[in-house]
């Protein structure tokens, strides 16, 4: 089923010249038309805080607006806010990304504050919050795990793993993040780093998962809320998903493809998403799984102990295999 790493996707539409893979561009600042125009975008948020958290933006002389609405900044960007977030910016991204140039974990952390964190990303339905579920069952009784789940206007997802005995309900977490989930593992961590290291310190956390809210493919975790990102993808998307790229697929630490056994019902090839991924991530990990509610609830679920497994050997380095 497999082919080469190597093997080259169909073509889809004429040749682009190439761009450097992750580059960032910023815009002039006359440009603020194709600055709103932009709909693939990434973020780049360089903020300070206290131990408390309190973020420091300059908005330029457009001010801004609490409740909500957009302006220019003196940096040329548009910026915005709502729902309770701080005012951020969004940058194009022009390059599908670049697994050997994603961002490294951050050698600076000591995981005092915080334990080892694991920021699980990807669409909406791709089985993120049932993944969560199986991770929690493998790893409990051997490690010391607290979780914080995203949603953008309810709880449901930590509601779920409460209801379904994934932890004990102290140790999980549900954030509501407003209509840009992607800020809230990006522009304004703060609204989970609180909580996560709240968690950690109560329980001497070895390990910490994080769930961001569904969004798109060019949704990714900031390093500084993530020590390891899983991006998880489904096949209900159909078998283009892995070579359409963003940083979630391309520069995720781990690549799931989930659902496989609905393959068959959707049309997918997994050949095709098999060379896709290799190819997209140039050589970088994947896993091919079936995490969905139902197969955690039998078993495990296919894949799962290989997720778990990578996530391990990445704590083991980052860690010295050290407990809290």
């Amino acid at each position: 089923m497999a082919e080469a790493a190597g093997a080259q996707a169909p073509a889809h539409g004429p040749e682009e010249a190439p761009l450097d893979a992750g580059a960032i561009r910023s815009l002039p600042p006359n440009s603020t038309s194709k600055l709103r125009s932009m709909a693939s975008h990434d973020h780049h948020h360089h903020h300070s805080h206290d131990h408390d958290h309190h973020h420091h933006h300059s908005h330029g002389d457009g001010g801004g607006n609490a409740a909500g609405g957009s302006w220019v900044g003196e940096d040329g960007r548009v910026w915005h806010s709502h729902d309770g977030l701080a005012p951020h910016s969004h940058e194009p991204i022009y390059s599908p990304g670049d697994f050997t140039k994603r961002a490294p974990p951050l050698a600076s952390h000591a995981f005092t504050d915080r334990a080892f964190t694991v920021g699980i990303g990807g669409p909406v339905g791709t089985g993120k919050t049932a993944l969560m579920l199986a991770l929690c069952r493998f790893l409990r009784d051997k490690y010391s795990l607290a979780a914080v789940t995203n949603d953008i206007f309810t709880k449901e997802d930590g509601e779920f793993l409460v209801k379904h005995g994934a932890l004990p309900e102290e140790r999980i977490r549900a954030v509501e993040t407003g209509g840009c989930p992607h800020a809230a593992i990006r522009e304004d961590i703060s609204i989970n780093l609180g909580p996560l290291e709240e968690l950690s310190n109560l329980y001497k956390a070895d390990l910490l998962l994080c769930e961001s809210g569904g969004d798109n493919l060019a949704a990714n975790f900031s390093r500084e809320l993530a020590d390891y990102i899983i991006y998880i993808i489904d096949v209900s998307g159909g078998d283009k998903i892995p070579r359409k790229g963003g940083p979630g697929i391309t520069q995720a630490d781990l690549l799931v493809i989930n659902k496989t056994d609905l393959a068959p019902a959707v049309g997918a090839d997994l050949a095709v998403m098999e060379r896709d991924a290799l190819r997209m991530r140039e050589g970088g990990p994947f896993v091919f799984a079936q995490a969905s509610f139902y197969r955690v609830q039998v078993k495990h679920g296919v894949g799962v102990e290989d997720i778990v497994n990578h996530i391990l050997q990445a704590w083991e380095i980052a860690t010295g295999n050290k407990r809290r």
